[in-house]
């Protein structure tokens, strides 16, 4: 089996799991997932731990059992602490507002963008240049960052444009002819 998936999750207190065949939810205080494990998985609930083991002895039963872990650890604290992506903008006249369920974009174009805000995500803008986006679903979180970080990328020039705020641009000199 692999090594990721012999490590077993520890489940947090106020963290409800419940097993039926290959589908597992998961019920923490911020929400509620769930996800159903490849029949080649075997998950098991053992007092405050969740274990894997596979049930054929093949590659992929291997990296399954590993992946389904991950994706389990992902969800675990996804609904006890939850996840949070932040970004930042840049830029003369740039700026970012919500306004209910959309979250409003002026990024430079002759038109303003409004981003409808998905279910499960919530985005707050603490300031006009900043964005941060909550959720319970890591993946999700993450694409809702890539989907608006996509609206302006970031520019190796001048650095304008929607980024993380971890992200490092690396910044050319100008085009010389």
């Amino acid at each position: 089996m692999s090594r990721i998936a012999n490590n077993p999750i520890a489940i947090p207190s106020g963290v409800e799991i419940n097993i039926q065949g290959n589908n597992v939810t998961v019920k923490g205080k911020k929400g509620m997932l769930t996800h159903e494990a490849h029949p080649l998985v075997s998950v098991r609930q053992e007092d405050s731990l969740l274990k894997f083991a596979v049930n054929s002895n093949s590659k992929s039963a291997n990296a399954l059992a590993g992946t389904t872990r991950a994706l389990l650890q992902n969800i675990v604290r996804g609904v006890s602490e939850g996840y949070e992506r932040k970004l930042e903008i840049v830029g003369v006249g740039y700026r970012a507002q919500v306004q209910g369920r959309k979250l409003n974009l002026t990024l430079g174009y002759s038109h303003p963008i409004n981003f409808e805000i998905p279910e499960g995500i919530t985005i707050e803008t603490p300031s006009q240049t900043e964005i941060i986006i909550k959720g319970v679903d890591k993946q999700k979180v993450g694409q809702v960052a890539a989907n608006i970080r996509d609206y302006r990328s970031p520019e190796p020039y001048k650095g304008k444009g929607v980024r993380y705020t971890d992200e490092i641009i690396i910044r050319k000199e100008v085009k010389k002819a």
